[in-house]
């Protein structure tokens, strides 16, 4: 067990990291992302509220073009939306949204923030383990989409098609009372394990996805990560989110640096190693990095000179 932003995580659990890794990515496996902070935005001017703090989906920015922190976005058809961000940040998140403030100027909104449990289940054979326990058909939840639903006879669970893994799989968000009950029910399943936080980091590296604070963090913005897909055409023409005098001229002209995905030889590279170019000079820093259960060799992500190819 390790402290992670105030909880205590699972880095392994029965199995082991590698063994965990290769059952996500050839069947399924159960994760404990409690951690997580949900939260509902309700009113009719719900949209509006965070479009005044996000370019579209997934980032909260600065004024600098900096990232606050990146979070899921769903709209809903119980008349809310449902966000998923980072609990490590949950304190400046409330602070950047200025709930206060966009009330004060005449506008509809309210925010709740949830104590329910959340767990993911990720890996190919996701489908064949949660359909019999669902009314909607999974096959009709694309990507990015959420459907309240029981789940195995637990009512007012939300099922969402997203993951961190790089593989099919669902979020789902679950009364705290019921989460034992449901994990229960879904390791019954053969082919559902339970995977801890050193399965999900090499997960995600390879998959290529950010972690916030190493990959990602107020210093950075969406253009020099390569996360410039989460700000949307209209939004880039209107200019309206917080940042986007300077994220959107980047957008445009090449930044001094950009994220880049890396694979090494000898010991695995860490957070703060040093990127060197074959002459030996400095050329950048690797943010993440882990050996690849499926590659068989070092992977990381960093940061060099935009310059280099």
């Amino acid at each position: 067990m390790v402290e992670f932003a105030g909880w205590s995580m699972a880095v392994q659990y029965r199995d082991s990291h590698i063994v965990s890794h290769t059952h996500t990515r050839q069947r399924c496996s159960l994760f404990d992302v409690g951690h997580m902070l949900q939260t509902r935005v309700h009113g009719k001017d719900r949209v509006k509220f965070m479009e005044s703090l996000v370019g579209a989906l997934s980032l909260f920015t600065s004024s600098s073009g900096g990232i606050l922190d990146d979070l899921i976005v769903t709209k809903t058809d119980q008349g809310y939306l449902y966000v998923v961000s980072n609990a490590g940040c949950a304190e400046k998140d409330s602070a950047h949204m200025k709930v206060r403030e966009f009330k004060a100027a005449g506008h509809d909104v309210d925010v709740e923030f949830l104590e329910d449990s959340l767990i993911a289940l990720q890996g190919p054979s996701m489908v064949r383990v949660l359909q019999p326990g669902v009314c909607d058909d999974l096959g009709k939840l694309t990507f990015m989409t959420s459907v309240l639903t029981p789940v195995f006879g637990i009512a007012g669970c939300r099922v969402t098609r997203c993951g961190y893994t790089g593989e099919d799989g669902v979020e789902i968000s679950v009364p705290s009372k019921a989460v034992v009950s449901l994990t229960e029910k879904l390791l019954a399943n053969s082919e559902v394990r339970l995977a801890g936080l050193g399965a999900r980091d090499s997960l995600r590296l390879e998959a290529g996805l950010c972690l916030y604070g190493n990959d990602i963090d107020e210093t950075t913005t969406p253009v020099e990560a390569g996360l410039v897909w989460t700000i949307g055409k209209r939004r880039r023409l209107q200019r309206d989110f917080p940042g986007a005098d300077v994220v959107v001229p980047q957008i445009k002209e090449k930044t001094q640096r950009k994220r880049v995905g890396l694979i090494s030889a000898g010991p695995p590279a860490r957070q703060h190693t040093p990127i060197l170019a074959p002459g030996g000079q400095i050329i950048g820093e690797v943010t993440s990095g882990c050996p690849s259960p499926c590659l068989k060799q070092n992977i990381a992500m960093g940061y060099v000179e935009t310059c280099i190819q």
